[in-house]
């Protein structure tokens, strides 16, 4: 097995366990507080990444990690192998009570995502990539889980009829409405969190325009279960998505499947 595969693995199990945790608070979670930059946090978005930064910690001690619930300076600037984490992704739906919220984990190395796992607890659904991209739905596994059970996944050749977009629920601004009227795509759907790259890389949609702003652990795991599935992440001007950057900051983006044409 390569070895981006089996760090996939290692993250798909550990983002399991952090799922467990995240669906244990939403039951006893209190009101969530707001960080300086204006976003929610929730006592399971800190209990997540405590135990999945103490995971890193057994497994992984050589490599760095960057959450969005520690200071990202721990890292300094140009670093060429970090483990990216976003303990809970999308704390809006989650305090809403709905479903598409995941935990991300990233491994990046020379500014690209190389192995990653994203995991949707409330749908029970794992999806992780390093040389290949896989699915696994852990209803009735334990911790350990039955990666026997898992299957293959990419992303597939855009339909006849035209490509079909996902956007984000809780982003869907003008822009981006102009920029799928712009490639006259007709059909589209929503969805919150990381899933959006997922949606894509197991053929359920051919291309997410993100001109909203995000931060790298938003898109990191994501970014390499789609190009595991054979898509790809790009800048508006064609360039390819880079990481570590000195502010983590995110431009605007489309991910693709295995649609051809330009991003602009």
């Amino acid at each position: 097995m390569e070895e981006f595969d089996r760090i996939a693995r290692l993250f798909g199990l550990i983002a399991v366990r952090a799922g467990e945790v995240i669906m244990k608070d939403r039951e006893s979670s209190g009101r969530p507080k707001i960080k300086a930059d204006g976003s929610p946090v929730t006592a399971a978005d800190l209990e997540a990444d405590e135990l999945i930064r103490s995971c890193l910690e057994r497994n992984l001690s050589n490599i760095p990690v960057v959450s969005e619930e520690t200071s990202p300076n721990v890292l300094s600037f140009g670093a060429d192998r970090f483990i990216l984490v976003d303990p809970l992704d999308g704390t809006k739906e989650f305090i809403r009570g709905e479903s598409d919220f995941t935990v991300n984990i990233a491994l990046i190395e020379r500014a690209t995502p190389v192995a990653g796992a994203v995991y949707a607890p409330a749908l029970h659904q794992l999806y992780m990539g390093g040389t290949t991209a896989f699915k696994l739905d852990t209803r009735g596994d334990n911790t350990a889980l039955s990666f026997s059970n898992m299957h293959s996944i990419k992303v597939r050749t855009a339909p006849s009829q035209g490509p079909r977009a996902v956007v984000s629920r809780s982003h869907l601004d003008a822009a981006t409405k102009a920029w799928i009227e712009c490639h006259q795509i007709n059909d589209f759907r929503a969805s919150g969190s990381s899933l959006k790259f997922c949606i894509i890389a197991e053929g359920e949609a051919d291309v997410y325009p993100r001109l909203a702003p995000t931060m790298e652990w938003d898109t990191a795991a994501g970014h390499a279960v789609l190009s595991a599935a054979g898509g790809s992440v790009v800048a508006l001007n064609g360039s390819p998505m880079r990481y570590g950057k000195l502010d983590y900051r995110n431009g605007e983006f489309v991910a693709w499947g295995m649609s051809p044409g330009c991003s602009k």
